[in-house]
């Protein structure tokens, strides 16, 4: 195995590290220790790992590597809300943001570089889509965002009757940053077992939740293989509007997602889809909108959070005034759903919903501000 090319242990779940191992010969339990030094420990030291065997110390310092992605940007708004800029190769960047609150602490995670669905009320779909991200780039982020915000692991501590959040900042994670989560699939769940396997991060469940726009038979594989909380970006109340709004839509109209919604249920974590509704000013609004939600879900157990439209330059959508929220969340309250607003955090960084694009709007622009943060990190 060349020493030039070494092998990222980000990359790996527990089976995928313990296989690795084995093919050096190695027993399950090597894997296993040093998981819990990257991921309990947040350790990228081979050295610095005692009870592994000198030996297998030295090996691994010539053929792999601990090897998150690198940051070239921190910012913290006045809010607490922290977002990271964080470089994955090729002149390609994403962010990652931290959201601090009384009883948690929720980081969200991105998935791909750019994205490919191309929503007409994103910001980052407007920058276009670059590539998947390897499995060692999203764990990465929160290994990283541990590290960073010196994450106690020490002293456990009840956030909801029955779960622990490890002493941890970091208590909950939902894949609602850059890009579509399972249109990488593969990637995206061995990051998600690595969330919730008690030898990287033991989360609950519950507490990690997959952010789709809709991709039906995505959905049907997450369901199979790693169910975990989901949130589905709805954003219309037909099709019409939804194919306008969320084009993936084309492809997946609303009733094969509702069916999708329901079947998922089945094996959820909770006993809800979340259904996420950003607020268009005149677009998605009115009160017919809001019964024909109302409609369209009555089979499907959800609740909805609705959200503030997060302006960016040249997108053409305006933000609901707050009265006009207040009463489209009234008729789906009214309706016996459980309807939330999303409280707007960490737009003075760009870090709030909709506004993850990495600073810039198009490749060249990307390219240029990307390398201006490497000189200056440097």
């Amino acid at each position: 195995m060349s020493t030039s090319n070494p092998v990222n242990l980000l990359d790996f779940d527990v089976d995928g590290l313990v296989a690795w191992f084995a093919g050096l010969g190695e027993k399950p339990f090597r894997a296993r220790q040093v998981m819990r030094w990257m991921h309990h420990e947040g350790c990228d030291d081979f050295d610095a790992m005692t009870d592994v065997a000198k030996s297998l110390r030295a090996k691994l310092k010539e053929i792999a590597v601990i090897r998150p992605p690198v940051p070239v940007r921190d910012s913290i708004s006045a809010d607490g809300t922290r977002k990271w800029l964080l470089d994955v190769g090729n002149a390609n960047a994403v962010e990652t943001v931290f959201i601090p609150e009384t009883n948690r602490g929720t980081l969200c995670v991105s998935s791909q570089a750019g994205c490919a669905l191309d929503c007409a009320f994103c910001s980052t779909g407007k920058q276009g889509f670059n590539r998947n991200l390897s499995a060692a780039e999203i764990i990465g982020q929160l290994w990283l965002a541990n590290k960073l915000l010196g994450a106690a692991r020490d002293q456990a501590t009840d956030l909801e009757a029955g779960e622990k959040d490890n002493g941890r900042i970091i208590s909950n994670v939902v894949m609602m940053g850059m890009g579509e989560p399972l249109a990488n699939f593969d990637n995206v769940v061995t990051a998600l077992r690595l969330m919730l396997d008690d030898h990287a991060y033991g989360l609950s469940r519950r507490r990690v939740t997959v952010s789709t726009s809709g991709i039906v038979p995505a959905m049907d594989r997450l369901r199979d293989e790693c169910p975990v909380a989901l949130a589905v970006s709805l954003h219309a109340s037909n099709d019409a509007l939804r194919d306008r709004l969320v084009p993936i839509n084309q492809k997946y109209p609303l009733r094969e997602l509702m069916a999708a919604c329901q079947r998922y249920l089945e094996r959820a974590p909770r006993d809800f889809v979340t259904f996420e509704y950003v607020m268009l000013d005149g677009v998605n609004d009115s009160d017919a909108h809001a019964r024909e939600l109302v409609a369209l879900v009555r089979d499907v157990p959800c609740k909805f959070n609705l959200i503030p439209f997060n302006p960016f330059p040249n997108s053409g959508f305006l933000r609901s005034p707050a009265e006009r929220i207040r009463r489209f969340a009234g008729i789906l309250i009214d309706a016996g759903i459980v309807t939330t607003t999303r409280k707007t955090r960490g737009d003075d960084v760009d870090a709030a919903c909709g506004q993850l694009a990495g600073q810039v709007q198009d490749k060249t622009r990307r390219v240029l501000r990307l390398k201006q943060d490497m000189e200056i990190r440097r």
